[in-house]
């Protein structure tokens, strides 16, 4: 991956010693099972950030201002295993750095790795996870770090809260604290689903957000499009209640598989992602 300045930005505010933000790219698509191509969505990730306007209108703001600086991108592919401790490793070196760490996959089995430096650095972490799958099996295919495994560990070891989720296998279902799912089939009908996502999350929160969640209308670039999901001002309005009512440490954006064809789905991604630190560095008025 060519080194470039997050959206073009001028150097001054994509150099480590003066960003606020870390980017992670890892091109990783080691053990998806069906559609392949999650490994090319960092980089069409970024192309289509080069050509987004940067100001914020929401939020009235600019946020690369803060600072983005593009780590060098995990590429680590002879095993998930490795993979997962790559992330890790560059995760915590960040964290400890003082930075607030984002990561953009590449399949969602990097969220395992991230996850881990994020609970070892806060306490009482809740991960917040926005996906269409539930992803809590212990092993998938012969790993436990498939991406059908990416929050497993997170469901074991941190306060894990499931929203958008509309497709499982029924031995995950054991697996789950249902108090603390939100399906997709009950948030289309009921008015106060966010309250209660928001009402059981502890102060630290890390957001896990599989593109997946969307629905296939407006976000048809993924490997497993599911129908039922998530609209695109819902799903802001959502985050910014999470963002503003709690202390987001960090987050991932993972499962994009860009298509040929049709850029929407990339200028999707590039936006959320740049929304979500918009909401994270709002000034307070």
């Amino acid at each position: 991956m060519n080194k470039k300045t997050y959206a073009g930005i001028p150097e001054e505010y994509s150099k480590l010693e003066n960003s606020s933000i870390v980017l992670i790219p890892v091109p990783y698509d080691g053990t998806t099972t069906w559609l392949k191509g999650a490994d090319k969505g960092p980089k069409a990730f970024l192309e289509a950030s080069e050509n987004m306007e940067l100001y914020d209108i929401e939020t009235d703001s600019e946020v690369y201002k803060e600072g983005i600086y593009i780590a060098p991108a995990i590429t680590e592919n002879d095993s998930p295993d490795n993979m997962v401790n790559a992330v890790h490793k560059e995760t915590k070196n960040y964290i400890n750095k003082k930075k607030f760490v984002s990561l953009v996959g590449g399949e969602h089995s990097l969220t395992i790795g991230a996850i881990r430096a994020f609970n070892e650095s806060y306490e009482d972490l809740t991960v917040l996870q926005i996906d269409a799958h539930a992803d809590l099996r212990k092993e998938y295919n012969g790993s436990k770090y498939n991406h059908a495994c990416s929050l497993y560990e997170a469901n074991e070891n941190t306060n894990l809260i499931q929203v958008g989720i509309r497709s499982m296998d029924i031995s995950e279902k054991n697996k789950m604290d249902l108090e603390r799912v939100f399906f997709a089939k009950d948030m289309a009908t009921e008015d106060y689903w966010m309250d209660d996502a928001v009402d059981l999350m502890t102060d630290n929160v890390y957001i896990t957000f599989d593109l997946d969640a969307f629905d296939p209308s407006i976000f048809p670039s993924t490997g497993t499009p599911e129908p039922g999901g998530l609209l695109w001002y819902e799903t802001l309005y959502f985050l910014k209640k999470v963002f503003s009512e709690k202390n987001v440490v960090g987050f991932d954006i993972s499962e994009f598989l860009p298509n040929e064809t049709d850029k929407s789905s990339d200028f999707l991604a590039a936006k959320l992602y740049y929304k979500m630190l918009s909401y994270k560095f709002k000034k307070e008025e």
